[in-house]
């Protein structure tokens, strides 16, 4: 992940090191109100080589979606196979803060994937939804390659739907082995039912081989204590009700939410959370320690798995990361 505060003058040299070091995407976020994902994404893309960039997420309900794709389509035609796009229906309380929270956020998200992934194969589209619209609408010139549009999501209707409409998923911090079988578990169902309550399931166009990319807050070091403490600052939001999906579904569940409920502030929970939790809430220890947390979510289900860097030294908290890169995949 490319740090949203990242200082300016980093920004290319941080993205450059990357792919130098061997990382094979790096993921780039619109969190409000630092950086726009699109702009975010071109930079990277025309200031590296090879490496994949991923943008996690683009809130849809901030952009009329035909010129999100039409940005969308852009960069996929002159950066073909190294991008993918995350859309999701954004962080409740940014999107009232902009006035931008639909009614139904389930609608807004389908009608928008569905619209995009239709313009994104070359249909010419007419559609007309409670959010979108669209009257011939048709890119002068689509991708030769699609860009894959990967629903950024958590909960289980959510991910039911973007089973059915969208070609993966974006999974936010923490992802858990029994949360990503719960989340596939919910993709699954979705692509089987269909899901067509929402959106425009007469436009979709086959879904493409699923992605499922899962976040986590990283840091590794040769004293597993020294990576924990750089990593439970990252792990202060966790308690709070969005990310029930990502806790409700692990063995200490009830006991996690008794000690946010008892913990005077965010700092005070995450500095109390136990070693072996925070060992199953990040990527966090040894170069080694970490690679086997990577291989067993890989096992799970993800295809991707991308690290936040923790620390206060982002370019160092990289080069830390990249220690994993070496380690053979189940190495003891």
């Amino acid at each position: 992940m490319l740090p949203r505060d990242l200082p300016a003058a980093q920004f290319v040299p941080y993205a450059r090191r990357a792919e130098e070091l061997g990382f094979d995407e790096i993921w780039v976020v619109e969190d409000c109100f630092f950086r726009g994902g699109i702009a975010q994404a071109a930079v990277v893309l025309a200031a590296s080589s090879t490496i994949v960039v991923g943008i996690g997420i683009l809130p849809a309900a901030a952009r009329n979606p035909c010129f999100a794709t039409l940005e969308i389509a852009t960069l996929a035609e002159l950066f073909p196979g190294r991008l993918q796009v995350g859309i999701g229906h954004g962080m409740p309380g940014w999107m009232r803060q902009t006035g931008s929270w639909p009614a139904s956020p389930l609608a807004m998200l389908a009608e928008n994937i569905d619209l995009m992934r239709a313009l994104l194969r070359g249909a010419n589209v007419t559609a007309s939804g409670r959010y979108t619209r669209a009257d011939a609408v048709v890119l002068a010139a689509a991708p030769a390659t699609v860009p894959p549009i990967l629903a950024g999501v958590r909960g289980p209707k959510s991910l039911e739907l973007a089973g059915a409409c969208a070609d993966g998923v974006v999974l936010a911090e923490p992802v858990t082995p029994e949360y990503l079988a719960a989340a596939i578990a919910a993709l699954d169902a979705g692509r089987d039912e269909a899901a067509t309550d929402f959106g425009f399931p007469d436009l979709r166009p086959p879904l493409a081989k699923r992605h499922v990319v899962a976040y986590n807050a990283a840091a590794v070091d040769e004293d597993p204590a020294v990576a924990r403490a750089l990593v439970r600052p990252a792990l202060e939001w966790i308690g709070d009700p969005d990310w029930a999906p990502h806790i409700r579904v692990l063995p200490f569940a009830a006991e996690f939410d008794a000690l946010r409920a008892t913990s005077a502030s965010r700092a005070d929970f995450a500095a109390a959370l136990p070693e072996q939790w925070v060992d199953q809430l990040a990527v966090v220890g040894t170069a080694a320690s970490a690679r086997r947390r990577i291989d067993e979510l890989h096992a799970a289900g993800a295809t991707s798995v991308v690290l936040l860097p923790a620390g206060t030294d982002p370019v160092k908290a990289l080069e830390s990361l990249a220690t994993v890169l070496s380690v053979r995949s189940g190495a003891a």
